[in-house]
């Protein structure tokens, strides 16, 4: 049983006060008043081995069901990698480009990747071979798939952890919204890449700082970055409520803390990077590469996706409206090397991504300074990694999974969450169907994506269903027409553009042009309604 800390229940405490406040003026039903005394019970603690059973299973199966689908190119990025790893020595690591697949993650992973090619040794030796190109024998793909599969072993704990925070009655249903995430397992267990384990790190740190153990919140957090360095855009949060709930004490700023803080995180990042300290400047080009164009290939759904398509329907009216149009208007569109130009809109600079992404950052890092609980410091993580996507350069349609992997940890805190969790859950599961494009995932993607609407709809009003009717769990009307939009474009984007498609240039790119438009305004939505329920709302 985890004990709790005096700023743990201090932190129960005024949210106890702040609904028996709220409840007597009508703004907050009962039920979340009971909700919060089972909650300030002391029965907190991870879930039993028994309680992961039933998700572990059901899991289970379906990504074995996976094993044969479609795999991207990402699966021969990391074969690659295990060739890399286990026929070089490390000094080369971050050099070797035999292959245009070169070492682009931090330290960590690239050992993780030595670690399983011990393995691949064993299984299939001609999987290491760096002069084989796109080698997917039925040896490599099930290794592969399996060592995903085993690997997210530590996101099931991770989720546990987190979720043995919750009131008991709902812990394992609110595993199962964590753990089965529809987007996860798009991009782990048939696009392929290992996020479960990183994900998994990550929610084990998030855990520390609910169990007031900051230190080690620190110290597993710096543990995630040196795997993917994605994840500094969520270290501000980290920064912020390290300082002021750890490093600040009722009599004042501890020295002791902050030195003990900053040397274990600086601990880390030796041990990750001290075997490669004179490779430091080809390390950082590789884990930074800002000459790639504003816009990913696959339009990530952002302010981005909206500002090339706003630009797109200026050239189109240019005649119309008598504007000049640069002459090589199509690169926004392929997300290749090279510099992002606009037809009618002024350019994006990296800088100024940085800038955007810090300014809407701010408010809600604000707010974490002068409430450093950990309810805030979620909303900051979550807040924080939305910022990156919305405004980032260069942002991976797959990095949605930096918002809805925190936000499914507080889907139960009011019904505003739940709805913004539905939505961005729905629309950032729609938005990854562009990167199973071959006819054989269509049905795949689609329960995948049906699944998650019957499922999640469900689960969500279980979990509020203690409060009244007009405080439980159900959607706005106007947000089930906008879901409802999603049936339509699918039917064009998915079955009547491939049958209809005649290959002219013009039109290829229309049905991911729509898709990332669509998408982006339901992500916008959600954002919008998770700031509004961090400073207005529950």
């Amino acid at each position: 049983m985890v004990k709790r800390s005096s700023t743990t229940r201090r932190s129960e405490t005024s949210l106890q006060d702040a609904l028996n406040e709220t409840s007597q003026d009508g703004n907050h039903p009962q039920g979340y008043r009971a909700n919060a005394k089972e909650l300030n019970r002391n029965d907190h603690g991870p879930l039993s081995w028994g309680a992961y059973a039933p998700t572990l299973v059901f899991a289970t199966i379906i990504k074995l069901l996976l094993i044969p689908s479609y795999h991207s190119t990402d699966f021969e990025v990391h074969r690659n990698w295990l060739g890399i790893t286990s026929n070089l020595p490390i000094a080369k690591w971050y050099y070797e480009e035999t292959s245009e697949w070169t070492l682009d993650y931090p330290p960590f992973f690239a050992w993780f990747e030595y670690l399983l090619a011990q393995g691949a040794r064993i299984v299939h030796p001609a999987m290491l071979d760096l002069d084989a190109q796109n080698h997917a024998t039925w040896q490599t793909v099930y290794f592969q798939r399996f060592t995903v599969i085993v690997s997210e072993l530590v996101f099931l704990y991770g989720a546990g952890r987190v979720t043995g925070h919750a009131p008991r009655a709902h812990r394992t249903l609110l595993l199962a919204i964590v753990f089965l995430s529809p987007g996860l397992a798009i991009v782990d267990h048939i696009h392929f890449q290992y996020n479960g384990l990183l994900y998994g790190v990550q929610l084990l740190s998030t855990a520390a700082m609910m169990e007031d153990r900051q230190l080690l919140g620190g110290i597993l957090f710096a543990v995630v970055l040196n795997f993917k360095h994605i994840y500094l855009y969520q270290a501000p949060a980290y920064f912020v409520y390290i300082l002021r709930a750890y490093c600040y004490k009722p009599d004042g700023f501890s020295w002791k803390r902050f030195i003990a803080i900053g040397s274990s995180t600086l601990g880390v990042f030796a041990i990750s990077f001290g075997p490669f300290a004179s490779h430091l400047p080809q390390i950082i080009s590789r884990l930074f590469p800002f000459k790639r164009g504003l816009c990913h290939a696959y339009w990530a759904p952002n302010v981005w996706a909206l500002y090339a398509f706003a630009d797109r329907v200026l050239i189109r009216l240019a005649p119309i409206l008598k504007i000049q149009v640069a002459q090589d208007t199509a690169s926004f569109t392929r997300g290749l090397v090279g510099d992002t130009v606009f037809g009618v809109l002024p350019s994006i600079q990296p800088l100024h991504t940085m800038i955007l992404t810090i300014i809407s950052q701010l408010p809600v890092l604000a707010k974490l300074w002068m409430r450093p609980t950990t309810d805030t410091f979620l909303d900051s993580l979550i807040l924080c990694g939305f910022g990156s996507y919305l405004f980032g350069w260069h942002v991976h349609e797959k990095a949605i999974l930096l918002v809805l992997i925190p936000l499914s940890l507080a889907v139960q805190r009011s019904p505003n969450h739940g709805r913004a969790f539905y939505i961005l859950s729905y629309v950032g599961c729609y938005s990854l169907f562009p990167l199973l494009f071959k006819p054989a995932e269509t049905l795949t993607k689609t329960l995948i994506l049906a699944t998650f609407a019957i499922f999640g709809h469900h689960a969500l009003r279980v979990l509020h269903s203690g409060a009244p009717r007009h405080h439980t769990f159900h959607l706005k009307s106007h947000e089930t027409a906008y879901l409802a939009l999603s049936a339509p474009l699918f039917l064009y984007a998915e079955i009547a553009f491939p049958l209809l498609d005649d290959g002219s240039d013009t039109r290829a790119f229309l049905p991911l042009l729509l898709t990332s438009v669509y998408c982006a305004g339901g992500i916008l939505y959600g954002w919008a309604l998770l700031y509004w329920d961090a400073f207005l709302g529950y």
